[in-house]
């Protein structure tokens, strides 16, 4: 057993940031239906990166109940004993979890954390009571875990041997291509209780505990997923690791243009993007109506839809493909392009249409750490939130384009007609400002009054405790509307960084009083 797991329990224990496909709760130790459920997440069937096992925590019409039923010490120490034996003599290829216990609400669970395996496909033992010696292939649909028949244990046999490029090792780097200062970074981001111990772990036993390092102990090798989010310049190993952000102010076809390269750990690169585009190009128009008291608002291209866009070419693009994430920013649309395209399962007209599920994803560690990090929701949520961002904006209706070969993939937002399509609008003298100013930036503005204040100050001032929220709701809009800005703009990343209000956020104050 280990002694923490490198993700929230609490967001866990929620399904703040793991889909419910990938938990299963038990309210006592069943070893039959825990191994079946175990040899189902080992075989990751749709790529997901398999899941975990909660145990001690009863689940009611689909929910857990706490506080947890929990578990005695003396039990689960049985059960780290039962678990190991069933690892090498009930599961084959042998698998074993990665397991750690809990305190909640006064009350022990234990955790089994069952990574998409290097080995499937995997087949457990159909009863561990029967004398008789039957094997079966298990996988999960939906939140269930069932024997795998007919179509899909042919197809799941057909994934022998295969591992998704981010789960793989990368045999030309070492560990100590691995930043470890990133990892206890992440760590302490997400409020891990690994964070606690990761300081005076060396970099391959705190590597293995978050999955990212794999191997011999005698030849360890940091996997692809690791490098991506835990070196400073993962582009040294898949070339052209990079978002470039690319505006034309005369459109496409003009001769003027300005562009900027984002490159580095994933989850960094893929803030600052967003970040920069929030800052340079995001504006928000206000017109009043004579005919009614309140004033219609509206962005040329929703947050939302941005954030999702973006995501999801980081998630599902091919790091293999020596081509970079490309944001094109013109007056008429902005243009997310990733390469290659969806799987040739997804109907064009169905991923149109916000209906589309991938069978497979390309990428199944990517989209676990952009999870932990808030950046993405859960399974085919991005389109969806895409269609459901750009219609709540008033916007037109986004186009999802690839070709025959499913070589790239572009999503075009065209921006909101109420904006000239000559230029993008400049900027608001204070009075306009203030009226557009919402009643969650006047709080952040008020809260910047005295001093310039970092994330976790403003949101202990604030009294929120869920940061997408303060992002979207607070922060986003304030720097759009240059009201706030960073205190270290070239670095925003930057664990010291602060926010303090402009000359027009302390006018705008002075308007307000």
């Amino acid at each position: 057993m280990i002694s923490k797991l490198p993700i929230n329990i609490d967001d866990l224990l929620h399904r703040r940031t793991v889909e419910s496909e990938r938990i299963e709760y038990k309210e006592g130790w069943n070893p039959e239906s825990v191994l079946h459920t175990l040899c189902a997440f080992a075989n990751d069937f749709h790529n997901l990166g398999g899941g975990y096992v909660v145990i001690g925590v009863e689940e009611r019409n689909g929910q857990p109940q706490l506080p947890p039923v929990g578990l005695a010490t003396t039990q689960i120490d049985a059960i780290q004993k039962e678990l190991l034996n069933l690892g090498h003599s009930a599961l084959a290829p042998h698998f074993h979890p990665l397991t750690a216990t809990y305190e909640i609400q006064g009350n022990t669970i234990l955790v089994l954390w069952a990574p998409g395996g290097e080995m499937r496909p995997y087949k457990a033992k159909v009863s561990l009571s029967s004398k008789k010696a039957d094997w079966a292939y298990y996988l999960r649909k939906h939140t269930s875990t069932v024997r795998a028949t007919g179509a899909d244990e042919r197809e799941l046999v057909s994934l022998a041997a295969t591992v998704p490029f981010d789960d793989r090792y990368r045999q030309t780097a070492s560990l100590e291509d691995l930043s470890s200062l990133l990892m206890r970074e992440f760590l302490q981001e997400i409020k891990s209780e690994l964070a606690a111990d990761a300081r005076e772990l060396d970099t391959e036993i705190l590597g293995r505990r978050m999955n990212v390092v794999g191997g011999p102990v005698e030849m360890a090798f940091p996997k692809n997923v690791g490098l991506l989010f835990f070196n400073e310049h993962p582009e040294q190993f898949f070339p052209a690791t990079q978002i470039d952000v690319v505006y034309f102010p005369d459109g496409p076809g003009g001769d003027r243009f300005e562009e900027k390269e984002f490159r580095g750990p994933l989850g960094r690169i893929t803030r600052d993007a967003l970040n920069y585009i929030v800052r340079s190009y995001l504006k928000e128009a206000v017109i009043k109506h004579p005919s009614r008291p309140e004033a219609e608002r509206f962005w040329n291209f929703p947050l939302g839809a941005i954030e999702e866009a973006l995501v999801n070419a980081v998630y599902h693009r091919s790091y293999e493909i020596r081509e970079p994430i490309e944001v094109r920013i013109s007056p008429e649309e902005l243009v997310v392009l990733s390469f290659p395209g969806p799987d040739r399962s997804i109907r064009m007209e169905d991923l149109q249409a916000g209906r589309a599920v991938s069978r497979r994803y390309r990428n199944r560690r990517i989209g676990e750490f952009l999870k932990e990090l808030d950046l993405t929701e859960g399974r085919s949520t991005g389109v969806p939130k895409i269609l459901r961002a750009m219609k709540t904006n008033g916007s037109p209706t986004p186009v999802f384009d690839t070709d025959e070969d499913r070589s790239y993939f572009l999503i075009r937002l065209p921006v909101h007609v109420g904006f000239d399509r000559d230029e993008l609008p400049n900027q608001l003298g204070a009075e306009q400002v203030a009226e557009q100013v919402t009643e969650q930036v006047q709080r952040l503005l008020q809260a910047l009054t005295e001093e310039p204040l970092s994330t976790k100050s403003l949101l202990e001032i604030l009294s929120l405790n869920h940061r997408p929220t303060f992002l979207q709701n607070y922060l986003q809009p304030a720097l759009a509307a240059h009201v706030v800005e960073m205190t270290q703009p070239d670095s925003p990343r930057s664990p010291t960084q602060k926010y303090r209000l402009t000359d027009s956020g302390r006018k705008i104050l002075a308007l307000k009083e």
